[in-house]
């Protein structure tokens, strides 16, 4: 049997989820929310809410490139 490089014994299992938290709030969610925003910055993945989402709308669609609107 052959396991990924740092993997452990335990080959084929799942990775437990862990819940989602707003990088704004600190609201939390056991699961991707189709209304919550998944931004990449510096490398790092955030998950803001919906409502953090909405409050921060035009800062987000600011940091676009025009290709995008």
């Amino acid at each position: 049997m052959t396991s990924l490089p740092g993997g452990s014994d335990n080959a084929g299992s799942v990775p437990e989820r862990q819940p989602l938290v707003c990088a704004g709030c600190g609201a939390t969610s056991e699961g991707p929310e189709p209304t919550w925003t998944c931004s990449v910055e510096n490398g790092e993945r955030r998950y803001f809410c919906d409502a953090c989402s909405r409050k921060n709308l035009r800062a987000i669609e600011g940091r676009l490139d025009s290709a995008w609107w």
